[in-house]
Order: structure tokens, then C-alpha cells, then sequence
């Protein structure tokens, strides 16, 4: 049986806003974007952040690196906490989705009433990384909401058939260890330990490694962060440009203990994989 194909989201603050609202988020958590990976910008970036979303060409680079850390995980072995949720992708192009839920399913627990995530991850949270990836093409209301959203945004959505060749991944803070949730692999990858006040850099940290291990691709990395919601002044935006360099962040804020009164938006790009 041919695996089901949906479209890309836009890696845009209005069009994941708009599709987590949809599923019932609450709208204390909102997404906006500032620049970079320099320890400048990451400063400016307000706290505690509880997840990191990374976006990156999946090259033959990549994939020969994914089976040597695969193969060598299997071999030494390593210790993932229970209560953290992981799901496998079978579904292609779903990979933003999927990291918004991993994302949004190990930090958030603000839903509205008759939320279809809510619903979706407690019916789903004891099951196995394949059955929650089943589970999700057989979910009609993500699905809908998934193709709705990947209409939006400030790019023209590619064909559904068009080959993509961009990865998006979730880095979180679960029981004070860093994990990297990607659908694509078989499990978690522990990156060490890490506390809300340093989970920011560590993540930064394992994102840079990333670059590093294919340097042709630099420019086309980017990288987002979720935490609690805060709007940049003037000065912080424009000093934001001024330092920007190689990559761009996507900010999701929680209002809750903030009270300015708006988020800095720019472009945002495709997610693809």
C-alpha cells in the first residue's frame, strides 16, 4: 500500500498559529521569529525556552551519518525516559506536523475544550511509536487542518508530488535530557543532560553539529525555539537583523507572564522532507 503524501507547511508564524489554533491550542502560545544561532541572539531569546524545531537538507551526507549514529546507538545502547512521546513518520511531508506535535506533546498542556490534539494525544500517549504514526494517518481532523494550513503562508504550496528534500526535527527538554525527536529515525537520540536554563544552548549546541557535518548546506538550516511569549522592542528587532547570519528562528510565546503587546514576524520558508 502507497504511504499517504500531504503538502508542506510554510515554515511561517501565521501559518502554524493558525493550525495550532485550529487543533485547540490555546492562544497563549503564539509563534514569531528572530535570527540566528550567535550566542547574541540566542541571549536575546526570551525564557525558559522548552523546545527547539530544526530544519535541514536531509543530504546523502545525512543519511550516511543517521545509520553509522543508528547502528552505534543499537550497539552501546542508551536510556530514553518513559514519558517521553515519540512518534515515527509514514507520511510524507508531514514532517512539520509531526514536529509540532513532538514539540507540542512533550511541554504544552493548554487546550480548549473539544481540542482534535488533545484528543489525538491522549488517545495516542501509550502507544507505540508506529502505532501513534498510524494512528495519525488515519486522524481526519490533523489531516484536514494539515492541508488547510499548508495552503496558507506567504509561498505558493509545491505539488503534492514535487520531491522535497528539507528535514524538520524537534529538540526537547524531558526529565532534565536533551532529546532529538525525529519521525525518521527508530527512536529518540539523547544528547546529554540539560536544564531549562541551559536547554537553549545545548540544543544550539547539537544544532551546529548538524551544520558542521555538511558545510555546503549551511544556508539551508534553519532553526526555531518555543518558549514563553514576548514581544521584541525596536531596538531588539533591528539589532536582531544587524547580527543575523545563516540561519533564521521561529519563536512560539506564551502571554502568561508577559504584558506587551505584540510579536516580530518575518518571512518565514517551506518546511520540507
Amino acid at each position: 500500500m502507497e504511504s499517504q503524501r500531504w503538502l508542506p507547511l510554510e515554515a511561517n508564524p501565521d501559518v502554524m498559529n493558525q493550525f495550532l489554533k485550529q487543533l485547540g491550542l490555546l492562544p497563549t502560545w503564539q509563534f514569531g521569529d528572530v535570527y540566528g544561532l550567535d550566542p547574541d541572539l540566542l541571549s536575546m531569546v526570551p525564557g525558559p525556552v522548552c523546545s527547539v524545531l530544526l530544519l535541514f537538507p536531509a543530504t546523502e551526507k545525512y543519511e550516511s551519518y543517521r545509520l553509522e549514529e543508528e547502528e552505534k546507538i543499537k550497539s552501546l545502547g542508551q536510556e530514553v525516559r518513559s514519558e517521553v512521546y515519540f512518534m515515527k513518520q509514514t507520511i510524507s511531508n508531514a514532517c512539520g506536523t509531526i514536529g509540532l506535535i513532538h514539540a507540542v506533546a512533550n511541554n504544552l498542556e493548554e487546550f480548549g475544550p473539544g481540542s482534535a490534539l488533545k484528543k489525538f494525544l491522549s488517545e495516542s500517549s501509550s502507544l507505540s511509536p508506529e502505532e501513534k504514526a498510524k494512528f495519525l494517518e488515519e486522524d481526519e481532523s490533523i489531516r484536514v487542518t494539515h492541508e488547510s494550513s499548508a495552503q496558507e503562508g506567504q509561498t505558493e504550496a509545491p505539488s503534492i508530488d514535487e520531491k522535497v528534500d528539507l528535514h524538520f526535527i524537534a529538540f526537547v527538554n524531558v526529565g532534565g535530557q536533551l532529546y532529538e525527536l525525529d519521525g525518521c529515525k527508530p527512536f529518540p537520540i539523547v544528547h546529554g543532560t540539560t536544564t531549562e536554563d541551559t536547554f537553549l544552548e545545548n540544543a544550539a549546541e547539537v544544532c551546529k553539529e548538524f551544520m558542521a557535518r555538511d558545510p555546503d548546506e549551511l544556508l539551508h538550516h534553519n532553526t526555531s525555539v518555543v518558549c514563553p511569549w514576548m514581544a521584541f522592542s525596536k531596538k531588539s528587532k533591528l539589532e536582531c537583523q544587524r547580527l543575523a547570519y545563516l540561519t533564521d528562528i521561529t519563536v512560539s510565546h506564551s502571554k502568561r507572564q508577559i504584558n506587551r503587546t505584540h510579536v516580530f514576524h518575518h518571512a518565514g520558508i517551506m518546511i520540507r522532507c
